[in-house]
């Protein structure tokens, strides 16, 4: 289990849009690209084996990340890796470090978010069922379909952080949720984007 201290003053960088990583979840990659399985290789000789997942944006990558540890992974006969991310901490990229690397690095600060290293949160203030409802409406709506059953039993933290990964969400919208502070105020923000997503509209009318 990687520690506070542990945690490392540089991280590579991996820019993809629409990829959500939260503190203890799961995020199941696969890797091609020459300058990520550069990245990867890199990686993997370190201790901690850390990545900064980022989204990008039109003038460079927002400045909130979350990094993951390489906890499984495989290689295919024609070089590519099959990995999965376990969501270590969310950091504020501070600037990018030049050097010979095909990939990004970056200088990162962790402070902003010191729950992130700990046990699971929970959402003391979550009406199970009425968020869930909220849920069922919306996936009809959109023509989805899910495990009720096993989202019925999931702890808090899990149920918020696996609808806020697989949801179909805007860009800008997961952003928001890794950014959210608490498990509260994530499950707060998706509640917000469920119901504009019912009803249209701008979201800062449905928060008022």
């Amino acid at each position: 289990m990687i520690k506070e201290a542990d945690l490392p003053d540089t991280l590579p960088l991996f820019p993809l849009p629409g990829a959500l990583l939260l503190p203890r979840s799961k995020l199941p990659l696969h890797i091609f690209e020459p300058r990520y399985l550069a990245m990867m290789e890199d990686c993997l000789r370190t201790r901690q084996r850390l990545i900064g997942m980022i989204q990008p944006q039109e003038d460079g990558v927002f400045a909130i990340g979350c990094a993951g540890r390489i906890s499984s992974f495989s290689e295919t006969e024609d070089g590519r890796y099959l990995i999965t991310l376990t969501g270590i901490a969310r950091f504020r990229l501070l600037e990018e470090v030049p050097g010979f690397t095909p990939y990004l690095r970056a200088r990162v600060d962790w402070s902003d978010y010191p729950r992130d290293i700990g046990h699971a949160e929970t959402d003391p203030s979550l009406d199970r069922e009425e968020f869930l409802d909220l849920l069922h409406r919306f996936m009809e709506s959109h023509s989805l379909s899910t495990d009720w059953g096993s989202l019925k039993e999931a702890e808090d933290e899990m149920l918020i952080n696996a609808l806020s990964q697989l949801l179909p969400l805007e860009v800008e919208d997961r952003q928001a949720l890794l950014e959210a502070p608490t498990l509260t105020e994530r499950r707060e923000v998706l509640t917000t984007l469920l119901e504009y997503g019912l009803h249209g509209g701008s979201k800062e009318e449905i928060m008022q």
